[in-house]
């Protein structure tokens, strides 16, 4: 069973940084794509960025042009680097694993970003 392990989130002042990893303890060896979603207070759970097949990317609106996403295969990672942050970045963080298969999905366990003064 593969297990996403988050690294931990934090409060940070708006307009701050925060980077965010994720890092499956297996292998992949299935097509996958690999990402980050958010979910807010009293809010649906939302796409922030995705690392599809192929190595192309997709943003939420709400995000592009302040977080970046990249993955590094060898060490089975996915990272956000959040900049700018905003007080309606505040949720709680959730890393995504999906394989070619819709049965083989996996979670992260999520962690809290707080953007606050």
């Amino acid at each position: 069973q593969v297990q996403l392990v988050e690294s931990e989130g934090g409060l940070v002042q708006p307009g701050g940084t925060l980077r965010l990893s994720c890092t499956a303890s297996e292998r992949i060896r299935s097509i996958w794509r690999m990402g980050w979603y958010r979910q807010a207070p009293g809010k649906q759970r939302e796409l922030v960025a995705i690392v599809v097949p192929g190595g192309g990317t997709n943003y939420a609106d709400s995000v592009k042009g302040r977080f970046t996403i990249s993955r590094d295969n060898a060490k089975n990672t996915v990272n956000l680097q959040m900049n700018s942050l905003k007080p309606e970045d505040t949720a709680v963080y959730y890393c995504f694993l999906g394989t070619n298969l819709p049965s083989r999905e996996y979670w992260g366990q999520g962690t809290q970003v707080t953007v606050s003064a």
